[in-house]
């Protein structure tokens, strides 16, 4: 049976806590299938209310946040969308696609206001704390070296005529994820190698660098504040980072890759996703490819707790800015939408 509405069904949350305080949750998430390959960009407006979602398939969604309601698609690209980011009053969209284009899109209307050509495909985007400042990153690829482009959106003629103000070349390890930073001041990038780094986008001075990772940086998000960097990794750990100097403060480990990696912001709990490499689930069992979503205590950095339910690799996640839901999209094509029971914020850790 099709059907563009959510579907609905229950899941077991296990929490793997001390012997004797078990805590055993019962949440029916909101399956949202609106793509049909593999996810790779969840992200929640400013206000909570929508969620935008990207796949390796050409066409973005945007969804009501508390029922799972489908309001429209982004159609434009001819690519695979690797990131993707909104503006802080929700009325644009930018969009990094493996067709060379970085796109901003009127978000109500779902058109296209302005589009930005490279000579490799576009990995990563973001909007500036203001708006003002687009930034994006293309991939070493097809002969052309890795750019971190930035654009200023006040300036039409630069947008227009697509000359960016600043291009800094990476002449090392190519950019595979960039953030804004605490404030407007800086990006943070994160490379192929599992280097972190600072770059000033006002001299393209790189500010600082963090060797704590040794492979792929798959994801980097903010705490609510901005004040906390936390960094996803191929080398199945997730690293909690100060943002603006680098001092490292906890780390997670995990037995699997680390696709992403977010922040409560209202608990001092820490979500992990990942979970068995993409090419190998066909040869394993769902239970031992270790799809779960995983809940570490931020600064015992103790598991508390996984989700179950995917059927493939989670390879991003996201916290409602309440702190209220979670929403994960993985390999399987599905994005499920979890709103937390009360026995979650009644839980307290036991130390």
């Amino acid at each position: 049976f099709k059907t563009d509405r959510p579907v609905s069904s229950g899941i077991n949350a296990e929490w793997p806590l001390r012997p004797g305080t078990n805590l055993n949750l019962r949440m029916k998430p909101i399956l949202l299938q609106g793509h049909e390959r593999s996810l790779t960009k969840i992200v929640y407006n400013k206000d909570g209310d929508l969620l935008f979602t990207a796949s390796k398939t050409q066409t973005p969604n945007v969804w009501w946040s508390i029922n799972g309601e489908r309001l429209g698609t982004y159609e434009g690209h001819n690519g695979a969308i690797w990131d993707m980011d909104v503006s802080a009053d929700s009325t644009q969209l930018v969009t990094a696609s493996a067709d060379q284009s970085c796109v901003i899109w009127d978000a109500e209307t779902g058109k296209i206001k302005n589009q930005m050509s490279a000579k490799s495909p576009v990995r990563s985007c973001a909007f500036s704390l203001t708006n003002n400042i687009l930034c994006f990153t293309t991939d070493r690829a097809m002969n052309q070296p890795c750019f971190i482009k930035f654009y200023d959106l006040r300036d039409k003629e630069q947008v227009e005529t697509d000359s960016p103000f600043r291009d800094i070349e990476i002449t090392d390890a190519k950019v595979n994820r960039m953030i804004w930073g605490t404030v407007e001041d800086y990006i943070i990038t994160g490379h192929e190698n599992g280097q972190i780094c600072q770059y000033d986008w006002k001299t393209g001075e790189r500010l600082r660098v963090d060797h704590s990772h040794d492979n792929l940086i798959k994801d980097l998000q903010l705490s609510k504040d901005r004040t906390m960097l936390i960094s996803a990794s191929k080398d199945t750990t997730a690293k909690l980072f100060d943002a603006k100097t680098f001092q490292f403060l906890k780390s997670f480990k995990t037995d699997r890759p680390v696709n992403s990696a977010a922040i409560s912001p209202i608990k001092h709990h820490v979500l992990l996703g990942g979970g068995q490499e993409a090419m190998e689930v066909t040869t394993s069992h769902t239970k031992s490819g270790k799809f779960e979503a995983r809940f570490f205590h931020l600064i015992f950095e103790e598991e508390i707790g996984r989700v179950k339910g995917h059927f493939g690799p989670i390879n991003t996640l996201a916290f409602h800015p309440s702190g209220k839901q979670y929403a994960s999209g993985a390999e399987d094509g599905y994005v499920r939408i979890h709103d937390f029971d009360q026995s979650y914020y009644d839980f307290e850790y036991d130390f």
